[in-house]
């Protein structure tokens, strides 16, 4: 069933908000998406499992792309959506059904843009790497995300923030000998061993360095032990679980490498990789874009699929309503200010 859209924007967000799609259960609010935009003449709506894609055809000499995910982490008695003044509050308001009720006002408004304009809904984001729906499209349909320039309304206040941090995720294991605790001398304690790690870790100076313009904090930080086998025992095994964020003047092997020298010839066993993407505010569509927007922009901190575009060679920026802070929270809200000024700057970009 479509959205109603003779409503206003922080309406048409209520709707969206109250179409509960957590990862993995985002049909029904894709079937709504893809149902109001085929009302739309201009636009050519294309699927791909979850993954709502509706298309300008107008023969522009140019094409941009925006783009925001449709799920949410879990519900956590948050739903219906509710409104207190200027903030309307519900999963996913902040994260980031703020920017897909943008995205949906301006899709169908825009029949006329000024360049041809490539719409993508997706799915699986809030998940593993593996199952993103931006990532599913870049495989199979690359072409779906062709452009000179992209936005991604992730959260960030209704402010520009260029490119995105890197982040790995890897495991140390140190080992050891069991014994009885009441003859720790016959044994090896491994979570004692690992010390010697979290020693390398506190003492870490991360570096801030200028890409493009904007500067970026590193980060190197222990996100999980464990180990022990009993009250009683000495552990013969603990692993320590270490994630670093990284500028992107990085590659992902230039990242591995940093931290295989840090860490002195252990053997560290990487399980998540996503490359960082620069900026380019520099490029020509990236600074027509910043004319229209206004404002200083900012690196963004945290890794978004900014990155997949980057990967594809088209520049992307992160810029939608409501603060990146109140990201996943259960009091996660977006202002109705933000819904504003995002609608009228894509607007004055696009029209």
């Amino acid at each position: 069933m479509p959205l109603d859209l003779t409503a206003d924007l922080p309406a048409l967000l209520h709707q969206i908000t109250d179409i509960e799609s957590v990862s993995g259960h985002e049909t029904d609010l894709a079937d709504a998406i893809e149902a109001t935009l085929s009302a739309a003449s201009h636009l050519r709506i294309e699927r791909d499992g979850d993954a709502v894609v509706a298309r300008t055809n107008l023969g522009r000499p140019s094409r941009v792309v925006v783009a925001g995910h449709i799920d949410t982490v879990p519900v956590a008695a948050n739903l219906p959506s509710w409104r207190e003044g200027d903030r309307i509050y519900g999963r996913g308001t902040c994260d980031m059904k703020g920017g897909v009720a943008v995205m949906i006002a301006a899709a169908v408004t825009l029949d006329a843009p000024r360049h041809d304009v490539t719409w993508i809904f997706y799915d699986h984001e809030e998940v593993e790497a593996a199952k993103n729906g931006l990532g599913r499209l870049a495989r199979r349909r690359p072409g779906l995300l062709d452009g000179e320039f992209a936005v991604l309304m992730e959260p960030t206040a209704a402010r520009i923030e260029g490119g995105c941090q890197g982040t790995l995720r890897f495991e140390i294991t140190l080992t050891g000998r069991a014994a009885h605790s009441a003859r720790s001398w016959l044994g090896h304690n491994a979570i004692h061993g690992a010390g010697a790690v979290l020693r390398v870790l506190e003492n870490y100076v991360p570096r801030t360095v200028e890409v493009d313009g904007l500067d970026y904090r590193e980060g190197l930080n222990a996100v999980g032990i464990s180990g022990g086998i009993a009250g009683n025992v000495i552990p013969d095994r603990c692993t320590v679980v270490v994630n670093f964020r990284f500028a992107p003047d990085r590659s992902i092997e230039d990242a591995k490498q940093h931290c295989r020298d840090l860490f002195g010839g252990r053997e560290l066993v990487f399980t998540d990789e996503s490359p960082a993407a620069r900026p380019g505010l520099h490029l020509p569509a990236a600074a027509e874009f910043l004319a229209a927007v206004g404002g200083e922009p900012r690196a963004k901190y945290g890794w978004t699929d900014v990155a997949r575009f980057s990967a594809l060679g088209v520049p992307a920026v992160n810029f939608g309503p409501a603060d990146p802070g109140k990201a996943h929270a259960d009091d996660e809200f977006c202002p109705v200010a933000d819904l504003d000024t995002c609608y009228a700057a894509i607007l004055r970009w696009l029209g």
